[in-house]
């Protein structure tokens, strides 16, 4: 069987927006590789990580490309709480698929930030399966150059899953032209006692509230850091580890300091 005939192309819709020629950097007998992540009914597992380059971290490979496929389930009454920093290599995506059991809850703050001609995603398929599950992801993203930052989120609430409480929210800031961020939220819902929301924006930096801080004597550049700190950090405020939450922002920080 051909490359080709076994990589996913741009015509399959959780692949639509992705650098599918960087997957041949890979090896073909592990792409199906799929690591779970179980969590026993009324326990909590959290899970913090930073993908940064290569020189940076061992946690992308040396061709530049990183992928990493989660399952995870939650059982009755668990709770799942996933946070990342997508910052380094030329095509990085982290692909999360959740089945939430009565009660559960699952929570996705992540953040993908790069330039030159790079593209990070996070792609998820939520399932709510029974009643009375939530579930909660925030995503932003911050590119520039000709980068690219990618947010495919699919929502899945089957007929018996009454009282569903499932949001996502998608953010994207373009610092410079040339660089793009794509979102595509979808909810397929055949539960009628349900309350399931998604948004997606993309723009740029705030000129009105840049306007303001300097009229306040704010120096530009400080002004400008201050915003997308601020705009990253949704994606932590339900991170109640302070520890953690600084170290994910210091990442994200680090990599913008490069291009601020």
């Amino acid at each position: 069987m051909s490359d080709a005939a076994t990589f996913p192309t741009n015509r399959d819709e959780d692949w639509r927006y992705s650098d599918v020629k960087a997957l041949k950097a890979l090896d073909l007998g592990t792409f199906e590789d799929w690591r779970d992540i179980d969590v026993a009914p009324g326990d909590t597992s959290r899970e913090c990580f930073v993908i940064t380059d290569a020189g940076e971290d061992a946690n992308v490979d040396s061709d530049g490309t990183h992928l990493t496929r989660l399952r995870v389930k939650v059982g009755d009454g668990g709770r799942c709480e996933l946070f990342g920093v997508i910052a380094g290599g030329k095509f990085s995506r982290v692909e999360i698929v959740v089945q939430l059991g009565e009660g559960a809850h699952f929570e996705l703050g992540g953040v993908t930030l790069g330039g030159r001609d790079t593209t990070r995603e996070f792609v998820t398929r939520t399932a709510h399966e029974k009643p009375r599950a939530t579930s909660n992801q925030t995503i932003r993203a911050v590119h520039w150059g000709q980068g690219t930052g990618n947010f495919l989120g699919r929502i899945d609430v089957v007929r018996d899953a009454q009282k569903t409480d499932a949001a996502q929210s998608f953010k994207g800031l373009l610092l410079e032209r040339g660089a793009s961020a794509n979102a595509v939220p979808q909810l397929e819902i055949y539960a009628d006692d349900v309350k399931c929301e998604h948004g997606a924006t993309v723009g740029q930096m705030d000129e009105m509230a840049r306007y303001y801080m300097a009229a306040r004597g704010i120096p530009p550049e400080l002004s400008r850091k201050l915003l997308v700190r601020a705009f990253i950090g949704d994606s932590f405020v339900n991170l109640d580890d302070e520890a953690e939450r600084d170290r994910l922002m210091d990442a994200a920080l680090f990599k913008l300091e490069q291009h601020l």
